[in-house]
């Protein structure tokens, strides 16, 4: 199962670059609270030893978080500009998305906040882990980091000889196109994304009906939250498993797509796998 295949070189890779003891420069922040997702894993990857004071709730969700185990190891939050200013932090990090009441209320009291983006394609990776790199002080790390980065998602995303078809799928048959992080993240792994032929470049709603006349050669659905719900019910429906010549993959681990971290590396690598596996017909 493509979904089962463990990013051997991914994971150390980044490892030997998180810092073990580097002396931080001394305008380097020395109480660093994220209450952001994606600032968590960035933060976790490039940070001096006792320089994370808090993270997010999330960054230990398994489900959510590539570093949930690393997260462990630290206090959370949850967000509120009331609970990050009794931290006593002298940098927040947060994401374009965070309440705009929040940062403006920890700016009024004289907190640094330093917002993040989301990465809208992997050419973004490098950016964001650049731009932490500057606030925490450790630029020479994430300038390695990058380099490291460049170079797997180059071997990954060597150009094969054909492109199958795929489509992303999620529930409300909601899907993803070619500008979006997750849609480059497919076309990386050598997919076209019938996104495209539907005519949608960001994020859209694509029916059942036409995902079935589209007849893509892979369909990686989205993640089935625990419980029951209709928007759900287009991720099981027997018609796409009886379409001839369509893959069913599996689906989406969250961790693995949404964040614009050296991590992303994990979904590229899957998919891959799941390419190849389709040339070899396993």
């Amino acid at each position: 199962m493509w979904g089962c295949v463990r990013p051997s070189r991914i994971i150390p890779l980044l490892a030997a670059l998180v810092l073990t003891g580097a002396a931080a420069v001394a305008e380097a922040p020395q109480r660093v609270v994220s209450v952001n997702l994606c600032t968590d894993q960035l933060a976790l990857l490039l940070a001096a030893p006792g320089q994370i004071v808090s993270l997010s709730r999330l960054s230990q969700d398994a489900e959510s978080s590539s570093m949930a185990e690393a997260a462990r190891a630290y206090p959370t939050n949850g967000s509120g500009a009331e609970e990050v200013y009794l931290l006593n932090p002298d940098l927040v990090l947060a994401g374009t998305f965070t309440a705009p009441t929040t940062v403006q209320m920890l700016r009024d009291l004289g907190i640094r906040v330093e917002l993040f983006a989301p990465a809208r394609s992997l050419a973004d990776v490098p950016d964001r882990i650049a731009q932490m790199g500057a606030v925490l002080g450790h630029e020479a790390e994430a300038e390695a980091m990058i380099g490291a980065f460049r170079a797997e998602l180059a071997r990954l995303s060597t150009a094969p000889d054909r492109r199958p078809r795929a489509a992303l799928y999620y529930v409300n048959s909601y899907t993803l196109g070619d500008r979006t992080l997750a849609g480059d993240i497919l076309r990386a792994a050598g997919f076209d994304n019938v996104a495209a032929e539907a005519g949608l470049e960001q994020g859209g709603t694509l029916a059942l009906e036409h995902l079935i006349l589209l007849a893509p050669e892979v369909i990686v659905s989205g993640r089935d939250y625990p419980g029951q719900a209709r928007a759900e019910e287009v991720l099981s429906h027997p018609a796409l498993r009886a379409l001839p010549g369509t893959r069913v993959a599996g689906t989406l681990t969250d961790r693995d797509w949404i964040c614009g971290t050296p991590l992303v590396l994990a979904a590229v690598e899957k998919m891959r796998a799941l390419r190849l596996s389709l040339e070899t017909g396993e």
